[in-house]
């Protein structure tokens, strides 16, 4: 039995049928923004690997201080105990995240980080005196992960998990935001969605813990990119009824919207932020869940005390060294001249798909460039062009998007958008 064989008859990949396993490629190795499969073939990794690889694989900034953090300490618990990587990280997570998040959490995985958010959530309105406040509020099209209790406020209808309605919690959904990034804000609370917000609000405050969103960018549910106006209001109106803000900034924290955060298009900061993906540059599993010292002390105050959460994993050493060296790269780095060259870049190159027949948009924002069918697109018929192509892409929906890694020249760009065009003149 050759690998791919041994692969596809017992190995389940993520979002596949074991009947009808589908195409899959055996990569060799990966450097920078190219990945090589076992034939030599080279293609450009227009995902980042899922939207983590911000520097490129195998940076050796990461993996040497990885490598350094597995000869003195790869893992510690953390309860009682603490490490120089957890406490370094920390350091630089608060000198770039909005300055009210002053409490720190580590976490497994992104989905981890929104389970760790809902609980904080629900916990300190447990605190405040209000047991009832158990649900969420959040909008249409959003995603937030596979596990439990991130599934409930996943699109109940358009998402990956309307087969798990009636087994998870039914959560309260509004219309996703109305406006788009780019387009006139109006005053209309009717027009602008605000309206909505505010009367769920009125008729459920005493049942909802939290309202939890993707800031800015929707990712897997579509690639939206609302405006931030819309969160400058919600902010204020959360407040009036009690109700936590929390931001779901796994996919575009640490640069990816051409600012640090999705937050920084803000005027206001969120009581939670789910941070992840690319917080170790894509190099190993790690999340981070951050609140503020009323959520914190909130929780603290009211029995019983602790917050009731603590991975076995919580603030791995060698993950911990990973993000420190991927943050200071981001920090010490022109991630801003970066994303800003592959916005223009990508504006100019995937324009002329507008006049493509089955295109319904073209949009980019940051380090983000997606062509919108009006029909479904199959990421397994973009799988079987990809060594023709030269680049890996991965549709899904009606989607074909590239998140490159930041550190693409510009003929890995030009590559890229190259073979988005010819997958929307096919699929």
């Amino acid at each position: 039995m050759t690998p791919l064989e041994f692969d596809q008859a017992h190995l389940w990949h993520p979002y596949t049928n074991v009947v009808k396993p589908g195409p899959t490629f055996l990569v060799k190795e990966a450097e920078g923004a190219t990945i090589t499969l076992d034939d030599g073939t080279q293609l450009i990794d227009a995902m980042s690997s899922w939207w983590c690889m911000l520097h490129g694989h195998r940076n050796p900034k990461i993996t040497r201080a990885i490598h350094d953090q597995l000869d003195r300490l790869p893992h510690v618990m953390f309860g009682g105990l603490t490490h120089e990587p957890a406490i370094e990280l920390g350091q630089r997570l608060l000198a770039m995240t909005p300055d009210s998040l002053t409490r720190i959490f580590y976490c497994d995985s992104g989905s981890v980080a929104v389970e760790v958010a809902m609980k904080m959530a629900v916990q300190y309105q447990h605190g405040q005196g209000c047991p009832g406040r158990s649900k969420f509020l959040t909008i249409r099209s959003g995603y937030h992960g596979d596990t439990w209790k991130a599934m409930s406020v996943c699109d109940p209808d358009t998402g990956m998990h309307h087969l798990f309605q009636g087994a998870v919690s039914v959560q309260h959904f509004l219309a996703r935001p109305p406006i788009r990034m780019g387009q006139d804000w109006p005053d209309d609370p009717t027009r602008n969605g605000l309206a909505e917000l505010e009367q769920v609000l009125r008729d459920h405050a005493d049942e909802i813990a939290g309202f939890i969103l993707e800031p800015v960018v929707q990712g897997t549910g579509g690639m939206y990119f609302f405006h931030p106006e819309y969160l400058n209001q919600a902010r204020r109106i959360c407040d009036e009824y009690g109700v936590l803000l929390i931001f779901d900034e796994i996919a575009t924290g640490f640069g990816r919207t051409g600012k640090l955060f999705a937050t920084s298009h803000l005027s206001v900061e969120p009581d939670i932020i789910c941070l992840g993906k690319a917080l170790t540059g894509g190099h190993i599993s790690f999340a981070t869940t951050m609140t503020n010292d009323r959520v914190a002390e909130g929780i603290g105050h009211a029995e019983p005390g602790i917050f009731m959460h603590g991975p076995t994993y919580m603030a791995n050493p060698l993950a911990c060294a990973a993000a420190s060296a991927s943050l200071e790269i981001l920090s010490d780095g022109d991630w801003e001249a970066q994303t800003s060259a592959i916005a223009r870049q990508m504006q100019v190159e995937l324009a002329p798909a507008r006049d493509y027949p089955g295109v319904r948009d073209v949009r980019v924002l940051g380090a983000i460039g997606v062509i919108e069918m009006d029909h479904r697109v199959s990421a397994d018929a973009a799988h079987a062009r990809a060594k023709d192509l030269g680049v890996y892409l991965r549709p899904f929906g009606h989607n074909i998007y590239t998140m490159p890694p930041f550190i693409c020249a510009p003929d890995e760009i030009s590559k890229i958008c190259s073979g988005m065009l010819t997958l929307a003149g096919e699929l």
